[in-house]
């Protein structure tokens, strides 16, 4: 069960299985970060955590026909939530050193301050945090 997305300090959107909805995702945090006033030394790294998340997403985590969610929240005035919902099994894991795709969730680690795997009725969420500061 997850938590609604009702409060002024959160934004989600749901896009389709399409190549096209990451760079929307990516477009669409840019947007909420900018309305939120998020400090400009963040807003890159939050960006790229996003475009790895949606791209896994789309190539391990969403069933032909469905989609996934993205959520972004303000926990407080110094930390950014973002998650992501999707409807796909299994559970994402930093790869080996050896394997020469699938980095992604390297750079997510690298970047957010923190991040994890939980559960949801089907699937699973995929999020990082971000400690900021709002201009």
């Amino acid at each position: 069960m997850t938590e609604e997305c009702e409060h002024p300090g959160c934004r989600e959107y749901f896009y389709p299985r399409t190549r096209r909805s990451v760079a929307a995702a990516r477009e669409f945090t840019k947007h909420v970060l900018s309305d939120w006033a998020v400090a400009a030394d963040r807003v890159d790294d939050i960006v790229l955590c996003v475009s790895e998340l949606a791209t896994n997403a789309l190539l391990h985590g969403v069933p032909p026909g469905r989609g996934f969610r993205l959520r972004l929240r303000l926990e407080s005035d110094e930390l950014l939530r973002v998650e992501l919902h999707d409807s796909g099994g299994g559970r994402p894991r930093i790869p080996d050193v050896a394997d020469e795709s699938g980095r992604g969730l390297t750079l997510v680690e690298a970047l957010s301050d923190k991040w994890g795997v939980g559960a949801r009725g089907h699937g699973k969420i995929v999020w990082c945090e971000f400690a900021l500061r709002l201009r």
